[in-house]
């Protein structure tokens, strides 16, 4: 097949890229360069803002792709932007949603593709949402071939997924740990979460790709494996060789006492702190043989011998560092003072 991706070298593309380019496929990418080094020597790369329309159609001439897939599409206005680029010119586009646009709490932790959409904690599962409903009605009304693909938490080797960092991402609440310290964790570490392997991930997708029953259809793509944020913690202090030193603090303190850039309303509230369980039958269904085969504390393993291996993603946050502590501070204060003997 000949395949467009925008983007190609994120998370969870980087994965979808490889072995693409490993089955033989006619892969192109387009994206800025940023990571260029790093793309297999057979994919064609267009090196562009895919918002200069111009370019772009310049650059593309007149090639028809099997598929077209979006992964940098976060606003409705970028989807319009495609749907102007792409019609007439892809027999299938694939977009990127978000498993985080399910409804926060759901009426059941199970999860699947027929849950109701809405998040009212968090404005980018809003716009994912509206994304879908824009491509819906343009495959509705004028017969483009979308798939719409929900990821949830997925995975890769150059950063430990955890629930509560900073903005320099996770290597700081390795460092605590390293270093002995407590490491904040959301609730009470008992709700249940799914990560998925980026290389797993790729295997459902990839299954997507020219697929009849994928036309006109939303797929979510992800381990059948929950694990407990502390579970998940614990995991990451064993790939590491300490002891794990959790210290429970309920999400919605930490979304009112973090800095605004950190958005735990969004990703704790409207996202991680809610207990989620996906049924994949229907993916698994399209997709048949199907299956996330890299269980977490596996994955995790490789990812922290990845960081230490390399020095230059070991990116210190000491502002997260001290608002850890901070927090810590405020309510072991809290507990002394409803503890103290009363006059």
């Amino acid at each position: 097949m000949r395949i467009l991706m925008i983007g190609g070298t994120g998370t969870i593309s980087s994965a979808i890229t490889r072995q693409l380019a490993a089955g033989g496929h006619d892969l192109w990418l387009l994206n800025r360069g940023t990571r260029k080094d790093e793309v297999p020597s057979t994919v064609h790369q267009l090196i562009c803002d895919i918002n200069e329309e111009d370019t772009v159609l310049r650059l593309l001439g007149d090639t028809q792709f099997d598929a077209v897939c979006e992964f940098i599409g976060f606003l409705p206005s970028q989807v319009e932007r495609d749907i102007r680029l792409f019609k007439g010119r892809t027999r299938q586009y694939v977009y990127i949603s978000s498993a985080s646009a399910y409804n926060k709490p759901a009426s059941s932790h199970v999860i699947s593709e027929g849950t109701t959409l809405a998040n009212p904690y968090w404005e980018y599962s809003r716009n994912k949402i509206a994304c879908e409903e824009l491509l819906l009605r343009e495959y509705r009304e004028h017969g483009f071939p979308i798939t719409i693909v929900r990821p949830s938490h997925t995975y890769c080797e150059r950063a430990v997924p955890v629930s509560v960092h900073g903005l320099k991402g996770s290597w700081q609440v390795l460092r605590r740990m390293l270093d002995g310290k407590p490491v904040l964790v959301h609730g009470d570490g008992s709700s249940l979460w799914t990560l998925t392997w980026n290389e797993d991930f790729a295997r459902g997708f990839i299954g997507l790709l020219g697929n009849p029953k994928a036309i006109g259809e939303a797929f979510q793509i992800m381990s059948d494996e929950q694990l407990t944020w502390t579970q998940i913690y614990q995991s990451v202090a064993n790939a590491l060789g300490v002891a794990f030193r959790p210290y429970y603090v309920a999400s919605e303190f930490l979304a009112a006492v973090s800095p605004a850039a950190y958005d735990f309303t969004g990703n704790l509230l409207g996202d991680k702190a809610v207990t989620v369980v996906f049924d994949c039958t229907k993916l698994k269904r399209a997709v048949p043989g199907f299956c996330a085969t890299t269980r977490f504390d596996e994955g995790v393993r490789r990812c922290v011998a990845y960081l230490l291996s390399h020095p230059e993603l070991q990116e210190e946050d000491p502002e997260f560092d001290a608002w850890c502590d901070r927090v810590i501070e405020a309510q072991e204060a809290a507990k002394a003072q409803f503890n103290a003997p009363t006059k």
